[in-house]
């Protein structure tokens, strides 16, 4: 039966309040087992502890792998696995990896803020107001001998916030770009924190009056202490320069483009950092967008770039008026840029590989000393929204890296060839496929498809991927074989009162720790995929037969 403590018992008393923070909320939820019970919480203890952390950031360890080796879920108790308790979020298009310790879970709320969560019952602990949209891991690390917290705003930049109650520490922008996008989570290397920067030009190049384009992506480095701007280095190093014009007024430039979607990974004996680039938004074309890059942790010198689409320029525009909006570049590309994470691994052998997944739906293994490509896998069709979207998972001690294929079309936009959704298990050294899993969408609606767009995780012998089409799937590692699914369209009781329905999986996908598995269900942002509301978390039920 569930171990869902039937009182939601918090301890805590009257309330200090900080600018732009509730430190305590007192409040009525409703916590449920698995078998629909419910009770209503207390006054909640706004203390959380730190004993235990189960991620050192977006990738659970610092190399990417998206490996959990703190957890007690595997195969064999996988069907097991129950719905603990669901909180409602107050966007539909949640965009936020939670950090979890012993008893709180971390997670943002994009338009109400950072919220503490008692890790038991789901009430909430204190509730860190921000009404901008969080769209990374939650990190946790050190000034001096105080905790704070890390997370970006996609927008407003990069935050600190004091651990134990909320209280704004720093807040950090990339003043290099004028249009600065932080999409992608930070990394935390001891005192430095290594944040991914986009650009939102290719937004800003729907309006036909907007003169495209004169950003670059890039990659900035800040002192934890201070929030303090260390290092920056574009990923366009050349000035964009006046090109064409249309309707004879609106000026065009170039080049741009080359945004960083995702988390860097990290070579500690290299001290390098690893991570791809999106496409040009203008031409001219450059030879650093579809790119790979290793840079020096330390101080932001790039050691090796290694670009596999050339020629690639695209912006949202071409979305619209088929193609022949004045801002869509001409030719226009694929769009197959890198925006998942990359990953440093190794192989049962012990040979160290860079590896990273393409829109293209490609997987490309690259030597850490120079970029030279060891493998390439193609996998499927690729596209706009993946190929390879959001990121992928390994098992090391199997020799495995699973890669998750999306290859869902976007009307309007060519996507040539037949889609091959699916989950793939590759050899890590060699690129070699061991196993594919697919099905059929549950609904024919090009808005409602099957294909893994969400990062996934792995742990123990199970790996853990989430749908478009609304369906949580646990796999075998070994094998691919279904285990277990949990279909989220549907309402949920939530603990904090809040109507939630689940929706598409994407984004950053599930985590797990210990006998935890928790994840978003809803995102609206990208093709139009059915929005939601719910934060899930399940548990595995204890075998009374044991």
């Amino acid at each position: 039966m569930s171990r869902l403590r039937m009182t939601c018992s918090m301890v805590a008393a009257g309330g200090r309040r900080k600018a732009g923070i509730i430190a305590m909320t007192v409040g009525f939820c409703a916590a449920f087992s698995a078998r629909g019970a419910v009770a209503e919480c207390g006054i909640v203890d706004p203390l959380p502890g730190f004993g235990s952390s189960y991620a050192e950031g977006w990738g659970i360890d610092q190399r990417n792998t998206r490996y959990q080796p703190r957890s007690t879920i595997d195969s064999g108790n996988v069907a097991r696995l129950s719905l603990k308790w669901a909180y409602g979020l107050a966007s539909t298009t949640p965009r936020s990896y939670p950090l979890v310790t012993e008893d709180t879970i971390f997670v943002g709320d994009g338009g109400r803020g950072l919220v503490a969560l008692e890790r038991e019952t789901g009430c909430e602990r204190w509730v860190y107001k921000h009404e901008g949209l969080i769209s990374s891991t939650i990190l946790q690390g050190w000034i001096g001998e105080r905790r704070i917290l890390i997370f970006n705003d996609r927008n407003d930049g990069m935050f600190a916030i004091d651990a134990n109650d909320g209280e704004f520490v720093w807040r950090a922008t990339v003043e290099d770009e004028p249009a600065p996008w932080y999409s992608g989570s930070p990394l935390l290397l001891g005192d430095t924190v290594i944040l991914p920067v986009s650009s939102q030009e290719v937004g800003y190049a729907v309006n036909p009056f907007y003169g495209c384009c004169t950003t670059s992506g890039g990659m900035a480095a800040f002192d934890i202490n201070t929030g303090a701007k260390l290092w920056y280095i574009p990923t366009i190093e050349a000035v964009a320069q006046p090109t064409e014009r249309h309707w004879l007024f609106v000026q065009e430039y170039g080049p741009s483009g080359a945004p960083v979607w995702a988390a860097p990974s990290y070579d500690a004996k290299r001290g390098l950092i690893f991570f791809g680039t999106g496409q040009n938004y203008s031409h001219p074309t450059t030879d650093t967008s579809d790119s790979i890059f290793a840079v020096d942790a330390k101080t932001g010198e790039v050691r090796w770039v290694r670009q596999f689409t050339a020629n690639d320029a695209y912006t949202a525009a071409c979305n619209l008026e088929a193609l022949n909006h004045p801002n869509c570049a001409d030719p226009t590309g694929l769009d197959v840029d890198f925006g998942a994470a990359t990953m440093f691994v190794r192989s049962k052998s012990g040979r160290e590989l860079v590896i990273a997944g393409q829109k293209s739906a490609d997987a490309h293994a690259m030597d850490p000393e120079t970029g030279e490509v060891v493998w390439t896998q193609k996998l499927g069709r690729g596209g706009i929204i993946g190929g390879v979207h959001w990121g992928m998972a390994a098992n090391e001690s199997l020799g495995l890296v699973y890669v998750p294929i999306s290859d869902k079309k976007i009307v309007g936009f060519p996507s040539p060839g037949e889609p091959t959704p699916g989950l793939y298990a590759l050899d890590i050294e060699t690129g070699e496929r061991r196993w594919k899993y697919s099905r059929d969408s549950r609904c024919p609606d090009l808005d409602c498809v099957f294909g893994f767009s969400a990062a996934i995780i792995a742990s123990n012998d199970i790996v853990v991927a989430g749908n478009m089409d609304g369906i949580l799937e646990v796999l075998a590692a070994e094998s691919g074989k279904l285990l277990w699914s949990h279909d989220s369209w549907r309402d949920y009781p939530s603990v904090n009162n809040v109507a939630t329905s689940g929706g598409a999986f994407d984004a950053h996908g599930a985590m797990i720790a210990d006998d935890l598995l928790l994840v978003t269900s809803g995102y609206r942002y990208v093709g139009q995929q059915r929005g939601g509301n719910a934060f899930l978390v399940f548990q595995v039920e204890v075998d009374d037969e044991q």
